[in-house]
């Protein structure tokens, strides 16, 4: 494949991208969150209270990017922080508040994602699947 190729493939799907966190912002926004707030929360609702380090190790965000996430969140009551095994270690976990808007705020994105990909067939939504997580 020739580098022009490449850079248009790349291009497109940062292009993409940018325009799904756009969207995702936009209906995120009656919530009070914002793109990167959510897949905090959608983390810790699928692995449950999780350490800072494993959270931005997963979502491959900078540690003190994901500290200063953690931190507003915190403030507006939507996580909590407790002291792990090693006093060093700060586990995250959803609070009640974050928890009862949970699945009002997955409803909104699941929505969202099934307006994105409307236009794609299953098979197309599998193949796509399969060939982004080939990219490493």
């Amino acid at each position: 494949m020739d580098e022009r190729v490449n850079r248009e493939v790349l291009h497109e799907m940062y292009q993409r991208t940018r325009r799904v966190e756009k969207g995702l912002n936009e209906r995120l926004k009656d919530h009070g969150l914002y793109s990167s707030q959510w897949s905090l929360l959608f983390c810790l609702d699928r692995f449950g209270p999780v350490s800072q380090t494993d959270l931005w190790k997963y979502l491959n965000v900078e540690a003190p990017t994901v500290t200063r996430t953690i931190r507003r969140m915190e403030a507006n009551g939507w996580v909590e922080r407790t002291e792990g095994e090693d006093k060093r270690e700060k586990i995250v976990s959803m609070t009640p508040f974050a928890r009862e808007r949970f699945d009002a705020i997955q409803r909104d994105v699941i929505a969202m994602e099934s307006d994105l990909l409307r236009q794609l067939t299953e098979e197309e939504r599998h193949e796509l699947h399969r060939l982004l997580s080939k990219i490493e």
